[in-house]
């Protein structure tokens, strides 16, 4: 039986770069950093949960022919692969305190039926988010009308 997750990967076209802003900016910290050869086993934890991994792979063999990677790169870049939820305690704090780092948001902190959320990109395009749980409540029209496909087309740097 399943009991868990253990490593969720993140594409990234720069190893080097995506541990300078993971590790220095977001304030993970490196698990394993391996140079196998024919490519770099690099994974790093949230402090506070060491044992929840996220792989930063560099799209292409052995796992990817060149041709698949390429494709993949160019979503990556885009910003189209799927986006990674990160937790907080203080998501109006942590905004701050990485907008200040230099990282760019495309939401800023918004109140959710879930929570405290908002929404930035990592340096190759990936979508970030950030969640403070607090308790659900009802989700109104107001909810559904800001989450509808019309609204993120009248001006909102929120893609996804």
């Amino acid at each position: 039986m399943i009991n868990g997750i253990s490593i969720h990967a993140i594409y990234v076209l720069d190893q080097d770069v995506a541990l300078d802003f993971y590790v220095g900016t977001l304030g993970f910290v490196v698990d394993t950093d391996v140079d196998m050869g024919f490519m770099r086993w690099l994974t790093i934890a949230p402090p506070s949960q060491p044992d929840r991994l996220i792989l930063l792979e560099r799209p292409g063999p052995p796992a990817l022919s060149e041709d698949t990677a390429a494709r993949i790169r160019e979503l990556v870049t885009l910003g189209a692969m799927p986006a990674t939820i990160l937790s907080t305690d203080d998501c109006r704090a942590t905004h701050a305190d990485l907008r200040a780092k230099g990282v760019e948001f495309t939401q800023d902190p918004e109140e959710q039926p879930y929570g405290i959320d908002c929404a930035f990109r990592d340096p190759f395009g990936n979508h970030l988010r950030m969640t403070q749980r607090l308790d659900d409540r009802e989700i109104t029209d107001d909810d559904i009308a800001r989450w509808s496909p019309d609204s993120c087309s009248r001006g909102s740097t929120q893609d996804t």
